[in-house]
């Protein structure tokens, strides 16, 4: 009740409503609210083990934690129609689409009256909506006090608090981020450009939250809060210290992509915010996909991820194949024990590839359009159960790139996504085993 009463306070002295109306909304913005998070254990610092109950708006979906979401472009997985995605097993119950690629179709939305869920035939997955694309870059520069720009095939689109309102209702997603201005990631932002975007993000907030619940059309859509502040410290406490005093359902903490900052520095902003951030509410990081970086991450309280990162995989023609089980191998043991190794694939280090850019190869990939492949005549990734990995060899994915054949990155997308959610249910499974130590080991390097 107590928490109830900040709300209110805070709602009541930052509206130009009067007291009376400001109190409405914000009782009736609490009482839509379904989603809760469950706490089932925090294990060595800050890993924690979670379940997302009451997600949609039925309320009859759950999300494990740590996770990821499935990244799509326009609702659809990149490369995968709906049947070919379900030849995939335990996938995420949430599919990402962002008003960047969504924005352009407002007036045909608008028309449709439906959503963009039955718009587009997904019948079997919730939606999150975001601002911008992780898998591709912004132009930065065109934030102001009263906007945000996001950008779509044929070019920018200027967003005020009411279009972009306007628009969620025309999209109805089930959850969605806030407006932000997130154009502080860059690592020589001064200062006072860092305090303002804090600023203004928590005043686009309570704008947000107000129209809000003047919304029939969003009154069961969950929303979560912007936690900014580029590299400083000071500012993403304070951004988050104010971001949590609003009712929000969660948090997404943005301006940590990777290539924006060292592993360590991100590490230490997260566990920060985290400090401020309700133990009871998600935690979204945007940008981050290495499995390394995800690992880390999650050690310092991240609960969600996006999951664009088997898309850049798949773009680049290359194929996961990195060791995620804790479960000990009886024969390699014996191999090991005999002084016998598994053959194994020459990899990149990350001394080869250039970490602040994500379209270069990871140590966590390989590249399938390498002409020794061309005779590799052995699955992707001994042991996968997929279909690719099941059905075709690595010689063949290598004739499809090659030869520029589309099912190439159909089949490659198909194991990426699938390796992927395997790597985040083996991360559950050692968080409720106590085998943590064997994860990073198999991540990380012995």
């Amino acid at each position: 009740m107590e928490k109830l009463e900040t709300h209110l306070k805070l709602a009541l002295a930052l509206s130009d409503c009067s007291c009376q109306k400001a109190s409405v909304k914000i009782r009736g913005y609490m009482a839509a609210k379904k989603m809760q998070f469950e706490l089932i254990r925090v294990a060595q610092g800050n890993f924690r083990l979670g379940v997302l109950t009451g997600v949609g708006r039925t309320g009859k979906y759950l999300l494990n934690t740590p996770g990821c979401l499935l990244h799509t472009h326009l609702g659809t997985i990149p490369h995968l129609t709906q049947d070919t995605l379900h030849t995939l097993k335990q996938l995420p119950c949430v599919s990402q689409v962002t008003l960047s690629a969504l924005a352009e179709h407002q007036e045909v939305l608008e028309e449709f009256k439906d959503g963009f869920q039955k718009f587009a035939g997904l019948h079997d997955t919730l939606l999150y909506c975001s601002l911008h694309d992780p898998a591709a870059s912004s132009p930065t520069g065109y934030t102001t006090n009263k906007t945000v720009s996001v950008w779509g095939s044929g070019g920018r689109i200027e967003l005020t608090v009411a279009k972009f309102v306007a628009l969620l209702k025309s999209v109805q997603p089930d959850w969605y981020q806030c407006m932000a201005d997130g154009e502080t990631w860059q690592s020589n932002t001064s200062r006072k450009r860092v305090r303002k975007s804090v600023d203004r993000t928590l005043a686009h907030l309570d704008e947000c939250l107000l129209a809000h619940q003047t919304s029939p059309e969003l009154k069961e859509t969950e929303v979560f809060g912007v936690v900014e502040g580029g590299d400083i410290r000071e500012e993403r406490v304070r951004s988050a210290r104010e971001t949590a005093k609003r009712p929000m359902s969660g948090f997404c903490l943005d301006g940590l992509q990777t290539g924006s900052m060292d592993q360590a520095l991100r590490t230490e902003l997260i566990t920060a915010v985290n400090a401020e951030l309700p133990e009871d509410k998600p935690r979204l990081l945007q940008g981050v996909g290495r499995p390394d970086e995800v690992l880390a991450c999650v050690e310092a309280g991240v609960d969600l991820f996006e999951g664009f990162f088997p898309f850049q995989v798949t773009e680049r023609g290359c194929a996961l194949d990195f060791d995620y089980s804790i479960c000990p191998d009886p024969e390699r043991a014996v191999l090991e024990q005999d002084g016998v190794e598994k053959p194994a694939v020459e990899r990149q280090t990350d001394a080869d590839v250039n970490s602040g850019d994500q379209i270069q190869m990871t140590p966590f990939e390989i590249n399938l359009k390498d002409k020794r492949f061309h005779d590799d005549f052995g699955p992707l990734v001994e042991g996968c159960g997929c279909y690719c990995c099941r059905n075709h060899q690595r010689a063949y994915i290598h004739h499809l790139l090659v030869t520029n054949e589309l099912l190439a990155s159909v089949l490659l997308m198909i194991h990426n996504t699938a390796h992927y959610q395997g790597f985040f249910r083996a991360l559950r499974d050692a968080l409720a085993n106590d085998k943590l130590d064997i994860l990073k080991r198999k991540i990380l390097g012995d």
